[in-house]
């Protein structure tokens, strides 16, 4: 077999998870691996909101003052966000960063985790995101007075898309991005697909895993109630918000997997799928995407065409 037969994987540490890069010809890797860094830089400047000189924490800071001007990646990511909400009826959306806030989750989330922290839940019901207005000649965006968006739910994502995107553009390979269960695929894949494990953590060993299933193409992304959570006043809280209460969402669900056409959307309606509760197992297949959901006892709902595990024997 020759080396650009060969895969080849390179795993890191990202964002308090875990995150690998996979291409088709081993010899791309380190080329691979510098577009994925590079993606990684653009969106951290742009979104992150536990940097203070990121762009978000900017445009966040002048809400109620008129248009902004922003960066094309901001821009990009914001009008994906806006897509997201619009996608799911508002139950993924941007704007439950007061509500976030007020839950506690205001620094990284292993400052936080499993911790008990002073005061009472306060509900801060997300405004929606009719409270964005954006204009792309301009390169503007507006935030209604009060209003404060959280980028989350979609950027990490999102840069797996365009990691891999770019990846298999600039590279002609075959690739994975990985970016703490926000996964995307691109270019040609392996025969047989590439094996995806779904685990509860990233950081779970994939021989671990509760299932692994093939994707050839589109994008994977969990979203899960069990590992990003604190408690607040001694009430135990996690960072999946429902825009219509401002409060944790009140789930059926500990986990649930989607694959969809991209990773952002994926990510989406898995976010959603956590608010919805029982009714995602309707709305996930409507919107042409296939689910994993799991639980709290650890029974498992698999809809839209989401393959049963094989047999081991």
């Amino acid at each position: 077999m020759s080396a650009s037969e060969l895969l080849a994987i390179d795993h890191f540490e990202l964002w308090g998870t875990v995150g690998a890069v996979c291409v088709t010809d081993a010899r791309r890797l380190g080329d691979a691996r510098a577009i994925l860094d590079e993606a990684i830089d653009i969106v951290e400047r742009a979104c992150s909101r536990f940097r203070p000189d990121a762009e978000l924490a900017a445009l966040n800071s002048a809400a109620g003052q008129g248009p902004f001007r922003v960066s094309e990646t901001l821009f990009d990511l914001i009008a994906a966000a806006t897509d997201a909400a619009r996608l799911t009826g508002g139950a993924c959306d941007p704007t439950v960063l007061p509500a976030l806030l007020a839950l506690g989750y205001d620094t990284d989330i292993e400052a936080i985790r499993g911790r008990d922290l002073d005061g009472g839940l306060a509900a801060h019901r997300a405004p929606g995101v009719t409270a964005i207005s954006t204009d792309r000649p301009s390169m503007t965006v507006s935030l209604a007075p009060g209003c404060a968006i959280d980028l989350g739910a979609v950027g990490k994502a999102w840069c797996a898309d365009l990691a891999a995107e770019r990846i298999e553009h600039r590279l002609s390979v075959g690739c994975v991005v990985d970016l703490g269960g926000d996964l995307r695929v691109a270019g040609p894949a392996p025969s047989g697909g590439w094996h995806v494990a779904v685990a509860r953590d990233a950081r779970q060993d994939a021989a671990a895993a509760d299932e692994t299933v093939a994707v050839s193409t589109g994008g994977v992304a969990t979203s899960s109630t069990r590992l990003r959570r604190w408690r607040r006043g001694g009430v135990e809280v996690h960072h999946i918000v429902d825009p219509s209460t401002g409060l944790p969402a009140d789930s059926p669900w500990s986990e649930v997997t989607v694959a969809a056409a991209t990773c952002t959307r994926a990510n989406a309606l898995s976010t959603a799928a956590v608010v919805w509760g029982e009714d995602a197992v309707f709305e996930i297949p409507q919107r042409g995407a296939a689910a994993r959901l799991v639980r709290h006892d650890g029974g498992i709902e698999r809809v839209g065409g989401w393959p049963e595990p094989e047999d081991p024997r």
